[in-house]
């Protein structure tokens, strides 16, 4: 039994990193290889061009589902999770997990629940920490654990949560990452002996297929928390895994702390853009007031409503300057 499964996850720079590491990779690689990359639901999706043409190795934009073939590489579209099966890889329309879709963890989390030890996982580099669970997964069920060095990446965050919250088997900056890979693929895999795996990676796995949250035992999983989804406001449950905490709420959605800290603070300045907004309406609809009281009444019946006006242009600015400052009130982590 050998690693013949390659699973990669990247984000910021992500793009520039793949073509380097697929440009190393020889044309006779004996393994399958699996690529998810950050993306918005509109880019056009030409991952798959992209290392077609740089790389030896035939790349697939998985839309529906293929079957798993060595020496092809399978890359997510944009929208759709990319979600390994025995001799398939599937998109489906899952969940968004850490605040996108595809994300890296439902990558990892299935090939490690289907291949176990033959699984080798890559963070490369990327915002956030997407993939330490799901390279947790990996490593957890038997597989290997490979990060791209923190100091090497374009981003550092993915590669540096990975290595503080996992055993990571290998930390190679990107020059080393093709040979590195060569050898690991050559290995034999270790044996599975007795691994089990954990009800909550199965529960997962199926909630990234599309299947119903609740029905999926969504409810079984780690215990209710004090925080709201900031997609649908559903009560976030708590797990624990290692070293790391997450979040998951009962439709499926799924955090990370960093991922979870970032939409907070992306509600928190959209709530105060709104109080912006609804201020400077106030002061608008006083000031058409007291014009209108001038017009008609004299200037001593609009002195109160322009007074209003002013204090209300005042108050504005406080929540604008609040704002503009929150950016410095809010920062992640290790972003």
């Amino acid at each position: 039994m050998r690693r013949d499964i390659v699973v990669i996850g990247a984000s910021a720079g992500g793009i520039d990193a793949l073509k380097t590491l697929f440009a190393a990779l020889p044309a006779d690689f004996p393994a399958s290889v699996f690529v998810v990359v950050h993306t918005s639901p509109e880019a056009p999706g030409l991952l798959a061009h992209i290392l077609n043409h740089v790389g030896r190795l035939h790349a697939t934009a998985v839309r529906t589902a293929e079957r798993i073939e060595s020496g092809n590489v399978y890359v997510a579209c944009p929208d759709h999770h990319l979600i390994v099966e025995p001799g398939v890889v599937r998109a489906t329309k899952g969940p968004k997990e850490n605040r996108f879709r595809p994300a890296v963890d439902p990558l990892f989390r299935s090939a490690a629940q289907t291949y176990g030890p033959r699984v080798v996982g890559v963070v490369l580099t990327g915002a956030l920490d997407d993939g330490s669970a799901g390279l947790w997964a990996v490593k957890h069920l038997g597989g290997t654990a490979v990060v791209q060095d923190p100091n090497d990446a374009f981003a550092p965050s993915m590669p540096r949560n990975a290595l503080q919250r996992v055993e990571v088997d290998h930390c190679v900056p990107l020059a080393h990452m093709a040979r590195l890979l060569v050898r690991l693929v050559q290995e034999p895999a270790a044996a599975p002996g007795e691994i089990t795996v954990p009800r909550h990676i199965g529960i997962e796995v199926d909630i990234a297929k599309a299947e119903n949250a609740l029905h999926a035992g969504v409810l079984e999983l780690g215990v209710a928390s004090n925080f709201a989804c900031p997609e649908c406001h559903g009560v976030l449950r708590q797990l624990k895994e290692g070293k790391q905490i997450r979040f998951r709420c009962h439709t499926g959605h799924a955090y990370s702390p960093e991922s979870l800290m970032a939409d907070i603070n992306e509600g928190i300045e959209e709530a105060l853009w709104n109080a912006v907004r609804s201020v400077q309406e106030s002061a608008l609809l006083m000031q058409h007031l007291a014009d209108h009281a001038a017009t008609e009444n004299g200037e001593a019946a609009a002195e109160s409503l322009r007074m209003s006006a002013d204090k209300a242009k005042k108050r504005a600015e406080v929540v604008r300057q609040a704002v503009l400052e929150h950016s410095t009130v809010g920062d992640i982590p290790g972003e």
